[in-house]
Order: C-alpha cells, then structure tokens, then sequence
C-alpha cells in the first residue's frame, strides 16, 4: 500500500525514529537536503531529491522539491489509466507517502523584524507538497503533524489505512497551509499598514474544548489568537477547578481586562461581563475586599480579577463566598493552599499582564463578520473639557477618570458612580439612559451621595442628570455632543454639579 514517502521537514522532532519505522517496513524514503543529511547520519537510507528530478538544488534550497517528476508521482490517479500510461512513458516513479512541515514562519516573525531573514522562512515547496498529496489524498496519504507519525506506522504495518484516515490527514494538511498563508497575509498586510485588507483572513490555535457553551446544550470550545503572549486569559494557566465554559471565559476577560485599566492595586467582581464592582486600593486586599462590597448581593457566583498577585488574606475572605474563578498574575502559596479546599474553584494564573495597545476587536453576525480596530486610549485632565461654571475638584477629576475607565467596561447604555476609587454604582444595559441612572441608585441609594457620575454617551435630555442630582452627586464626564447639550449643562449648573466632556464615547455591544 505504501511502497515510497517523500520526507522533507524543518521540524525534525521525531522524524528519525519515524522513518526507520517506514524502513524496517519496508518503504522507500525520498529525502531533501538537511532531512536526508540527518537521516543518513543514523544509518537510514535515502534517495536525494535531486536523484529524483536529475537536476540539483539551487538558489539556496528556494528549489529542490518542485518538478514534475516529483509532483506527477504524488498527484497521479492510480484508477486512471492515462495517467499510469504517462508516468510509465516518462519513467516517473509513484509517490505514496508525503511527510512535510514548513518553514517556521510563525517563530521567525516572532524573534526579528530582520525582512530578508523573514521573508526566507516563507516555504514553497513544503505547502505545494502538502496541498498536492492533501489533493490526491486516495492515492498519496499526507502527514503533516509529528504526533500522527506513530498511527501512520501502525496503520501501514497492518494495512489498514483507510479513505476516512487519509481524509482527516488531508484536512489537517488544508488546515495547517491556510493557517501557514494567513500568517503571511497578516504579516505582508501589516507592512502595508492596510488595516481592513479586501480579504481578511483570520487563523486562530484551539486552546481546549469547553465545558459546555452559552448553555448547557450548547457545546463550544476555546481558540487563541496566533500572536497573543502571556498576560490574557487566552494565555492563562488553570491551577485548579472544574472544565471552563464559554460563559467563564467572557466574564474572565471582562474582569481581567477592566482591572488592566488601573497602576494601583485593583480588583473587580463580575457578573455576565459587566462589573457589580470594581476597586482600586494601596494594598490589593483592600481593593478586592472593596469591589466585593460594592454589591455584595450581585457578587454571588462571580468572577473576581486581580491585578497583582493573590495572598492569604485575600483567599481567607474568599473562602466562605460562593466565586465561579478567579484571574489573576499569581497566587501565592498560602492563597492557593486556601482556595484549592474549594473543589469547583477554577484558579487562574496569567504571569505579568500586558495591555494591548491596538486591539482588533472582531463580532460575529449571522453570514458576516465586524471588525475594528479599537486603539488604546488614555484620559488625563488635559483631555478634559470643563463645561460648568463649577470645575471640578482635584479629588474629583481623579474620581471622574477612575469612573469613566470602569464605564468602558460596562455594558450600554450604562452609568458608573465612584467615591474614593471605588464603584457605588453601576447601572448596565438599559435601553433608557435615566433608567440606566435610576437602576443604580435604586441599587445603592444609601452610597451614592457625593459620588461623581460617568455615562458612557451623551445625555439626550436632562433628566439623567436630575436624577443624579437628588441622589447626591458632585460631578459628572460624559462624552458630549448632544443637541441638547446646553439643556443638560444648565442642570448640572442649576444643582451645582462640575461636568466635564471627553468627545470619547464608550458604547459597548
């Protein structure tokens, strides 16, 4: 069934041991350049390419392995007599077995910038041997994974190679060549700084399966993207706890991603993607304890994010509280002794964080795909437009921005109330901005009083900020741009409230 195989790998993990196996059983081996060099080292015999195709390699190994009389092995139909017919009348030999991986891109474009030793690592003749051995996948089984090689020998020693087999290596062979040419695409795209090129081709790692996905009849599973490092919980580790599900996932990046907004020790506590609480504090404990205190009631079954490491004090006040996981850098000893009695405790350990500074932020409609690009924004007090006849106070200002990056976390339309870097209030996902305003204070009215405001859009009338007012509210940002601006200053002014405008509104979907 398998009487030839062309070996030509860069990652030579495993192939050694691999092609004495095929020897032993009897197949030839056909072999380029450093893969036959290796093989022959350990006594393991093959035929150059270039005794195949009578012409040797040039242009610095850019050819070797593309000729016909390589090609037309791999490609030709067994069952079709004119092809065995020209093979014959051109003494071309049948291809059975195609072992091949590729250049490693991907490793190159990581380390340099360097573009004559990237553009080096793009491979022609790996990927053109794959898709030819993937297209006549009956006639030529393809291997293109290291971890496949040990069933290949088992199912060529007992001749049970079958059409479902040689269809699933060949998917894996269409799978890793778009994988492999999407990775260029992005790289080549990027050079030419075309953010939403006319094709957009994505490629993304499976992570692991999930536990189930939005619902419990849902199945789903996880995916990375290719150029995510450590610092996201794509690229966190799980210490402990059950199987993660599509719901966890969401609210670990909500959570992880808010407390990414804060220098000082922050934490928040989330509850399907929107914060019931976050908090920011000179020692991370307090500002764990803080944001779970925030709304004490919504906190149960919740997400908690971290932006430092997780000690014993935090994981003692944890215990006793019902928490579906927890993300964080790290978690030391003590605190994961504590929190490992918890057996459905999921444990989430990321390494240093990182903020991407450019995000491409992609939604998925029926038939379709959104794609922005959302850029990293920071708010100081010179980004601030002071409109009301009060400015606000210093502490203000602080409270104001602190609120404003909670907001951008919270689902619209939404309003964040803040006092002393701590949420007292958060009214998410209304359709009516004032009853976005009167859900969080119905929620917290006793706390609110001297809090400042944040509203992720403009206030279409003043009735938002009324309400704000009566509850006690000292200052307001917001990103303007209404046509009832005026009519909304002149409230704030009426009740004394400083009111500042970003021009950034914060809507998320």
């Amino acid at each position: 069934m398998i009487k030839t195989a062309l070996i030509s790998v860069s990652d030579k993990n495993g192939i050694v041991e691999f092609a004495r196996g095929l020897a032993k059983l009897g197949v030839k081996i056909i072999s380029t350049g450093n893969t036959a060099m290796l093989l022959e080292k350990n006594n393991i015999k093959a035929e150059h390419v270039s005794e195949i195709t009578k012409f040797p390699e040039m242009l610095d190994g850019r050819v070797k392995s593309i000729h016909p009389n390589i090609f037309a092995g791999i490609l030709a139909d067994r069952k079709n007599k004119k092809h065995m017919n020209e093979l014959k009348k051109h003494n071309i030999g049948l291809i059975d077995l195609v072992v091949v991986n590729f250049y490693p891109f991907e490793e190159t474009i990581r380390k340099t910038n360097k573009t004559k030793e990237i553009i080096e690592n793009i491979d022609i003749g790996g990927p053109s041997l794959a898709r030819a051995a993937a297209k006549n996948h009956q006639n030529a089984l393809v291997v293109v994974d290291p971890k496949d090689y040990g069933s290949v020998i088992d199912k060529i020693k007992n001749k049970k190679i079958s059409n479902e087999y040689r269809q699933i290596l060949a998917a894996k062979a269409f799978s890793l060549i778009a994988h492999y040419d999407s990775l260029i695409s992005w790289y080549f795209n990027g050079l030419g700084k075309n953010d939403y090129p006319q094709l957009l081709n994505l490629t993304f790692r499976k992570i692991q399966d999930l536990r189930y996905g939005e619902n419990p009849h849902q199945s789903a599973a996880f995916y990375r993207d290719i150029f995510t490092e450590q610092g996201f919980v794509s690229t966190a580790r799980q210490l402990h706890g059950k199987e993660l599900s599509y719901n966890n996932i969401l609210d670990i990046d909500a959570a992880f991603e808010l407390v990414k907004e804060f220098e000082k020790p922050s934490a928040a506590v989330i509850k399907h993607t929107n914060p019931s609480g976050a908090a920011s504090a000179e020692k991370i404990e307090d500002a764990y304890i803080k944001a779970h205190e925030a709304d004490p009631k919504s906190a149960f079954g919740c997400i908690v994010a971290l932006n430092r490491n997780c000690n014993a004090e935090i994981a003692k006040y944890m215990k006793p509280l019902f928490i579906e996981a927890v993300i964080c850098p790290k978690f030391e000893k003590g605190a994961l002794e504590i929190l490992k009695e918890k057996k459905n405790l999921r444990l989430l350990e990321t390494g240093s964080i990182k903020k991407l500074k450019t995000r491409y932020d992609l939604r998925k409609v029926t038939g379709g795909l959104l794609a922005q690009i959302e850029p990293y924004t920071e708010l100081n007090e010179k980004n601030l437009k002071f409109v009301t006849k009060r400015k606000p106070t210093r502490e203000e200002i602080k409270s104001l921005i602190f609120a404003w990056k909670v907001n951008k976390h919270v689902k619209s339309n939404s309003v964040v109330f803040v006092k002393n870097d701590v949420t007292v209030g958060i009214g998410a996902g209304q359709m009516s901005r004032v009853d976005a305003v009167n859900l969080a204070i119905m929620k917290n009215k006793d706390k609110i009083k001297g809090s400042v405001m944040s509203s992720d859009a403009f206030f279409p009338f003043r009735d938002g900020v009324d309400q704000a007012a009566k509850a006690g509210v000292t200052a307001i940002i917001q990103p303007g741009g209404s046509i009832r601006d005026k009519e909304v200053i002149q409230a704030a002014d009426e009740h004394d409230i400083a009111m500042v405008f970003t021009g950034i509104r914060l809507f998320k979907h």
